[in-house]
């Protein structure tokens, strides 16, 4: 017998039930909330991982195939470094905090890396290194711990924490176009969602 969908000839739509859209960024108490708890579980790696992220602003398919010598020079890590990023083949530029520097420093001591090692190995034998999907699994995993609805973020959250931190402290979207590696203006623009969020930030300090 036929299950109801084939028969209907309708099937559920693929976003049943999930949020959709844009999805938010970090504020920076949920940060440091994922931080002490990584930090308290003594998690080096995921430490690493999820400061690496913030601070680079890395798209997850850059951020994975990072290798130790891209951030590391010799026993030192790099306060900024350059990468070429895949998915638009330009390069770009970012800082890494003193706070990430320890973190990953830490990871790469203990996992005893070289310096063309992947810096996120993966513990899947087929892979040299972690996955997009295994990454996003950290995320889903970070957010949920802290008490987050996972559907709410996903990879691209880490992407985008920092540079919209950076946006409205500053305002300048020509700085965060270049920290992103965005070719066009407009592309920022929406990419932080910009424009929705002046709004409705300009509409709750207006009282009728």
């Amino acid at each position: 017998m036929l299950s109801p969908i084939v028969e209907s000839g309708r099937r559920d739509p693929w976003n049943k039930g999930k949020l959709v859209g844009r999805k938010a960024p970090l504020k920076l108490k949920e940060i440091w909330a994922i931080r002490v708890r990584l930090e308290l579980g003594d998690r080096k790696r995921e430490l690493a991982l999820f400061n690496l992220a913030i601070d680079s602003k890395l798209r997850g398919c850059d951020l994975v195939q990072l290798r130790v010598r891209d951030v590391a020079h010799g026993d030192r890590i790099a306060a900024r470094t350059i990468i070429m990023q895949q998915t638009t083949q330009r390069p770009v530029q970012f800082e890494i905090t003193e706070l990430t520097r320890k973190s990953v420093f830490a990871w790469i001591r203990h996992a005893a890396l070289k310096s063309e090692d992947y810096l996120f190995s993966s513990r899947i034998r087929l892979s040299p290194h972690l996955s997009t999907r295994q990454y996003a699994r950290f995320v889903e995993a970070w957010v949920t711990e802290i008490g987050l609805d996972a559907d709410a973020y996903v990879t691209h959250t880490m992407r985008r924490t920092k540079a919209s931190l950076i946006y409205r402290r500053t305002k300048n979207l020509r700085a965060v176009r270049l920290l992103l590696g965005h070719s066009k203006l407009e592309s920022t623009v929406r990419y932080l969602g910009i424009e929705v969020d002046d709004a409705l930030e300009m509409a709750e300090q207006t009282e009728v």
